[in-house]
C-alpha cells in the first residue's frame, strides 16, 4: 500500500549510567544535528545528576531499573515508536554530527542497519589497547563464524529501521548487546552498511563502564551461544565428527586385534570407542533437530520483519 510522503519519525536512544559530565553535551549535539528528532535518554540507575542534566538539555528522560545496557535497549525498543531509530552512547565519545549521515544512508538504501565504524580522531589514541585488540579479534571471529563481514561489531553508534527493531528479540543484559545486534543482522540477512564516524576519548573525570576481561568473556560466551543457536548443524556436526573420529582411532586397533586373534583384548577401549561413535551420531541428530527449530525461529523473525515496509510503516 502506498503512503503519503512525509518525513520519517526519528527517535534517538541514549543509554546512560552516571554520565553527568557528558550527557548534556551529547543531547545538545544531537539536537543540533537532528533538530526534528525525539531524543530519549534512558537513565540506568545513575547516582549522579544524569537525568536532571539530560532533561535540562531538552531530552525526554526515561528510567530503566534493571542494570545493564542490554536491558536499556530492550526497554527502549519496546517503548518508543518511530520509523528510524538511532542508538548512541551518552559518554560523548562518538561524533554526534555524523548522525544525519547514518540516517541518510539507512533511508537511501533503503537499509535496515547502519553501523558507525569508529575512526580514532585523537592524536594520542582513544582506544584502550586491550579494547582495540579485543574488538579486532571479535570482528574477525564473527566474520568467519557467521559469514558476514564485520569491521566494528562493538560500536555503540547505530541506526535501525523499524522493521529491524520489531524483529529483534533483545535477550542480552549488558554490554554484549552490540554483539547480539550484529549477529541478528547477519542471521536475518538484512540489508546493512557501515559508515565511518569520529571517535574520541572520554573527557577528563569521566570513567568507562567497560571491564576488558569480564566483558570480553561475556561477549565470547554470547558468540558461542549464538553460534549454537544460529548454526546448530555446523556446531553439532563438527562435535559429532570429532567424537566419531576419536572413536574410530581408538576402535580400529581393537577391531584389528579381534580379526587376528578372535578375542577382544582391550575391552574397556572397545566400549569407549563404540560409545564415542554412538555419541557422535547422537550429536549430529540433535544438531538436525536444532536446525529445524532454528529455521522455525528464523521464519518467525522474518514474518515480524515483513510486517513493515522499508519506510517503517505497517503493511495493511
Amino acid at each position: 500500500m502506498s503512503h503519503v510522503s512525509q518525513a520519517p519519525r526519528v527517535a534517538v536512544i541514549v543509554p546512560c549510567h552516571n554520565e553527568e559530565l557528558t550527557v548534556a553535551t551529547v543531547v545538545t549535539d544531537l539536537r543540533t544535528a537532528l533538530p526534528d528528532a525525539e531524543i530519549y535518554v534512558y537513565d540506568n540507575n545513575s547516582t549522579d545528576r544524569t537525568a536532571e542534566l539530560a532533561a535540562q538539555a531538552g531530552a525526554i528522560v526515561r528510567h530503566e531499573r534493571r542494570k545493564g545496557k542490554g536491558n536499556v535497549v530492550r526497554r527502549a525498543f519496546a517503548d518508543v515508536e518511530a520509523d528510524v531509530y538511532l542508538m548512541i552512547d551518552g559518554d560523548d565519545t562518538y561524533d554526534a554530527a555524523a548522525a544525519p549521515l547514518l540516517i541518510e544512508t539507512l533511508l537511501a538504501g533503503p537499509l535496515d542497519h547502519v553501523v558507525g565504524v569508529r575512526v580514532d580522531s585523537s592524536e594520542d589514541g582513544s582506544y584502550r589497547p586491550g579494547h582495540a585488540l579485543g574488538n579486532k579479534a571479535f570482528n574477525r571471529l564473527t566474520t568467519v563464524l557467521f559469514g558476514e563481514p564485520v569491521t566494528d561489531m562493538l560500536s555503540g553508534f547505530r541506526a535501525f529501521s523499524r522493521r529491524y527493531v520489531r524483529s529483534f528479540p533483545a535477550n542480552s543484559e549488558e554490554f554484549e548487546i552490540e554483539t547480539e545486534l550484529t549477529i541478528h543482522a547477519a542471521a536475518l540477512r538484512v540489508p546493512q552498511a557501515e559508515v565511518p564516524v569520529g571517535f574520541k576519548d572520554r573527557p577528563e573525570g569521566s570513567e568507562s563502564k567497560l571491564h576488558t576481561f569480564r566483558d570480553g568473556f561475556k561477549i565470547l560466551y554470547l558468540l558461542a551461544h549464538l553460534l549454537l543457536h544460529e548454526r546448530p548443524l555446523l556446531v553439532c556436526g563438527l562435535a559429532g565428527l570429532v567424537s566419531t573420529l576419536v572413536g574410530l582411532v581408538l576402535g580400529l586397533p581393537v577391531v584389528g586385534d579381534y580379526l587376528r586373534t578372535g578375542v577382544v583384548e582391550r575391552f574397556p577401549t572397545a566400549i569407549l570407542a563404540s560409545s564415542l561413535v554412538v555419541l557422535g551420531a547422537l550429536v549430529v541428530g540433535i544438531g538436525m533437530v536444532m536446525n529445524a527449530v532454528m529455521r522455525g525461529r528464523q521464519e518467525t523473525r522474518r514474518l515480524f520483519y515483513l510486517q513493515f515496509d522499508a519506510s517503517g510503516h505497517p503493511l495493511r
